[in-house]
């Protein structure tokens, strides 16, 4: 089975590389039949890969540890679920899935094309082709998945720790479906320049892979600070790690790129805007990839030190080469003849949205590589804290959550005084009402106070839209309420699915700023039978146990918890040692949630039948941030519903 998946990656290379030029080749011969070869081998390629990652999967479920990946990353004594999900626990299985995905995305995108497109098709399959054959090549000559040890080990050294979580099966996956996915509106707009189909045909075709996308990379960021939640242990969720911004940054300029095509759409502007966007969507996906697997930033998340590092800057270069001289190729072409009717209208707000998301962006981009330009410049690897990011993007943040809920409000083209004043005065009134109440309630914070006004004026917008839409429907088909506003979200799903995602960003500002601004944290040392506080809550050490299992020794705290001199729960936070890591201890939180705040419960060190130390945190309002996360994928999924094919009529 492994010499199957040796010799199917090396077949695979060949062909990728034939479809890759002879794609190419066709379009300057104008031979169709070598174009459509490109498109039919695209079907080999993920048959291929297929096999391969079988064969390392079918490695790690019967324990080959002289395979030298399954050797690092598992054992015997690991749960099969984990076993499974070590295939992307490291450097080999993590670009093993990179291509297998996007060779399944490709194979989609011939199907979806066999009939359209099809001056366009033979240069997206080059850039698939192309793209699939790094990480191909990448595999053969650098980092072999199959790679032999000189010896058959009796067990493997284990799978790190803190992944043996349920989140490795989503948070990693999901991650690595967005960046996959944005291969695909990216090799259209490559395309696009090359024949100079310039129009919003490209866009139109790629909007649900750019929605697909988007909404995959926003669960994988959400998933994993969830996952940072429960399993570090240090009550938190986001520390602005370089892997942590390598996703970020892409989501962020993709979230622009998906406001600013709409601008094209209805007033054929910001056609080169569109395309850079696009471009470096795709760029900073690879750029994510590259700081993950280069070593050259320290991250809890890192695979360590690499040589991948200038294979992965040469590819990165070649992306945005090319593209800056398609671009400047193609600039007259690009030119729009019309322009912005006023300030005040929604395509300027489009805009503004872009240009904050994009600053965001910047920042976190000079936050993230200040340590690699420090030390190439002055020798020395100095770090940015989390000061700078959240010092610079807090306002950043807040000017954005604001514009979010004006958009609706403003016409397109241009918006009168008349028309502002009258839809501005409800959901002004009514936030400023907010505001009062949370002040008189000892919300007196500068921006936490003001996130929280923002966060009733865009909810308060996007409400009045489905009830002005519903309402609507409702005199002019006189059906009931909850039928009106269903069939309103069907008929309109892009432009509803994205006021629910709006919603969802909303519920994220809120789950934010109240875990951030008015977060509570004590550590305490206490022997068994001692109580302690932290804000309304009363916890008591109880007693502390300690039993091995077939893996680790578990430690664990047995700690209840009290309100109001009631017993509202017991927590268990754990300290579990690891066979295979025994200098690795690792926290398994414990935590009673409710819609107010998380009590988070962390045992930081113990001794046996004497004292532990525990750190106790309460974070306001954590829940909304997770409540948030799924709203937006429900709006995206809203979104990208297709529409039901009409009869046709005989």
């Amino acid at each position: 089975m492994i010499e199957l998946g040796s010799y199917s990656l090396y077949l695979c290379f060949i062909i990728t590389a034939y479809a890759a030029v002879t794609s190419l080749l066709g379009v300057a011969l104008k031979e169709r039949r070598m174009m459509d070869s490109a498109e039919a081998a695209t079907y080999g390629i993920f048959g291929l890969l297929t096999i391969t990652s079988a064969a390392l999967l079918y490695a790690f479920v019967t324990d080959n540890f002289e395979i030298k990946y399954v050797y690092y990353y598992s054992d015997k004594a690991l749960p099969m679920f984990y076993k499974v999900t070590a295939f992307w626990a490291g450097q080999e299985g993590s670009i093993l899935l990179w291509a297998w995905l996007l060779a399944l995305f490709s194979v989609l995108v011939v199907i979806q094309n066999r009939h359209a497109n099809r001056e366009l098709m033979p240069y997206v399959t080059a850039v698939l082709m192309v793209t699939c054959l790094f990480f191909v090549a990448i595999m053969v000559f650098v980092t072999p998945p199959f790679e032999a040890l000189f010896f058959m080990p009796p067990d493997g050294k284990g799978l790190n720790p803190l992944l043996q979580n349920p989140g490795m099966i989503w948070h990693p996956p999901s991650l690595y479906l967005g960046y996959v996915g944005y291969t695909i509106p990216f090799a259209f707009a490559i395309a696009a320049l090359c024949t100079g189909k310039l129009d919003d045909t490209w866009i139109k075709t790629t909007r649900r892979w750019s929605l697909f996308s988007w909404l995959l990379l926003g669960a994988g960021i959400v998933l994993g600070g969830q996952w940072a939640y429960v399993e570090l242990g240090w009550g938190g969720y986001w520390a602005w790690d370089p892997v942590e911004n390598a996703s970020f940054m892409p989501w962020l300029v993709g979230t622009a790129y998906m406001h600013s095509v709409m601008i094209q759409e209805k007033k054929d502007m910001l056609k080169v805007w569109n395309m850079v966007l696009i471009v470096l969507t795709f760029a900073l996906c690879i750029f994510g990839t590259f700081i993950t697997r280069s070593g050259i930033i320290s991250s809890v998340h890192s695979f360590g030190e690499s040589s991948l590092g200038p294979i992965f800057m040469a590819f990165l270069s070649l992306i945005l080469i090319v593209s800056a001289v398609l671009l400047v190729l193609r600039w007259d072409m690009l030119k729009s003849e019309n322009e912005l009717d006023s300030l005040l209208s929604r395509e300027s707000t489009f805009l503004y949205n872009n240009l904050i998301l994009v600053a965001m962006c910047l920042v976190v981009f000079v936050g993230t590589v200040w340590p690699f330009v420090s030390e190439m410049a002055r020798g020395d690897k100095s770090t940015v804290t989390a000061v700078y990011f959240d010092t610079i993007n807090v306002p950043i943040g807040l000017a954005l959550l604001i514009l979010v809920g004006i958009c609706p409000l403003i016409a397109w083209r241009k918006t009168s005084v008349q028309n502002l004043k009258r839809s501005f005065l409800l959901p002004t009134s009514i936030s400023l009402i907010g505001g009062i109440l949370l002040f008189w309630a000892g919300i007196r914070q500068g921006y936490p106070l003001v996130s929280f006004v923002f966060c009733i004026f865009v909810v308060v917008t996007i409400f009045t839209e489905f009830y002005r839409g519903t309402n609507a429907r409702r005199e002019t088909t006189a059906e009931n309420a909850l039928v009106a506003l269903g069939r309103l979200i069907s008929k309109n799903k892009r432009r509803y699915g994205g006021y629910i995602v709006h919603i969802g960003i909303v519920l994220l500002y809120i789950g934010i700023t109240g875990s951030g601004a008015y977060k509570i944290e004590k550590e305490v040392s206490v022997s068994e039978g001692e109580e302690f506080h932290i804000g309304d809550y009363t916890l008591k050490y109880e007693r502390f146990s300690q039993y091995p299992t077939q893996s680790k020794v578990v430690n664990v705290a047995i700690v209840p918890v009290f309100k109001d001199g009631k017993q509202i729960d017991t927590l268990t936070p754990e300290k579990n040692v690891h066979f295979k890591h025994p200098d690795q201890p690792v926290s398994e939180v414990s935590i009673h949630w409710n819609l107010k705040e998380d009590l988070y419960l962390i045992l930081a060190g113990f001794d046996v039948g004497g004292q532990a130390s525990f750190k106790v945190v309460i974070n306001p309002l954590m829940v909304w941030l997770w409540i948030g996360g799924i709203v937006m994928a429900l709006g995206c999924i809203v979104a990208i519903w297709p529409d039901k094919k009409r009869q046709r009529v005989a």
